[in-house]
């Protein structure tokens, strides 16, 4: 049977079929300014991960999509009110025009802020791939969250972190629609490290760089995940932070 079946979008809110982050460890306390917490209101309320690019842009996955959302940036524990958050409300949700809400291909959306975040210790942004750069197989790459830690854990009040092995696109061959010229397979079968519900959205850091988004994996959380692939989506992003 395919694992197809089993397929969760790791990184919707809590209740949603979210990511968190499994077999990693507590951030330190603002050790990763870009991250961003997002709080998405539909029929109820869920969150996902999302990463700041520009003062005035997130990025995040497609399938973390709501009626409204509200970005909270500088966060390390979002159960309390930190004096280093920022709370903006997302003025413009910019999906993908080719997003395939059952497939999950193309799985990218830009989050236009109501207004500018201000840049700090605690809230930055963080460099993105350029269109040529193809991130390979066997580097280890990092994961962060405020997602489940376990199967049947509760969401994590505090930021988290993994480290993660990009694999060879065998690996994710029993995902049936999964694309490696626009999607990166991530985190070795061997071990139980992985994001989760609750991660979705969130970055894979390469060396400093987002080079991927976390979207989707199996039930149970065993790796590896799908991520979306940002260097293939690089020219989108530059004409949408254009204005074009």
């Amino acid at each position: 049977m395919q694992a197809l079946l089993f397929l969760v979008a790791l990184l919707l809110p809590s209740g949603a079929g979210a990511e968190e982050i499994i077999g990693g460890v507590q951030s330190e306390a603002h050790s990763r300014p870009y991250m961003a917490h997002l709080t998405i209101f539909r029929e109820k309320r869920y969150a996902c991960g999302g990463f700041l690019i520009t003062r005035q842009f997130v990025l995040t996955a497609a399938h973390c999509r709501g009626r409204e959302i509200i970005v909270t940036l500088g966060a390390h524990n979002v159960n309390k009110r930190e004096p280093t958050q920022q709370k903006i409300k997302v003025e413009k949700q910019i999906i993908h025009p080719k997003y395939n809400s059952s497939s999950y291909l193309n799985d990218i959306m830009l989050l236009k802020l109501q207004k500018k975040a201000v840049l700090t210790r605690a809230v930055n942004v963080i460099p993105l791939p350029r269109p040529s750069d193809f991130i390979k197989p066997e580097k280890i790459c990092l994961a962060a969250g405020w997602g489940r830690t376990g199967v049947n854990e509760a969401m994590s009040a505090t930021l988290r972190e993994v480290k993660l092995r990009i694999m060879d696109k065998n690996a994710c061959k029993y995902y049936r629609h999964y694309d490696n010229s626009i999607q990166v397979c991530v985190g070795s079968p061997s071990t139980l490290k992985s994001t989760y519900e609750g991660d979705s959205g969130g970055p894979l850091v390469c060396a400093g760089v987002a080079h991927g988004i976390v979207s989707y994996g199996v039930e149970g959380a065993k790796p590896p995940a799908v991520f979306t692939r940002i260097s293939s989506y690089m020219r989108w992003i530059n004409t949408v932070l254009k204005g074009k």
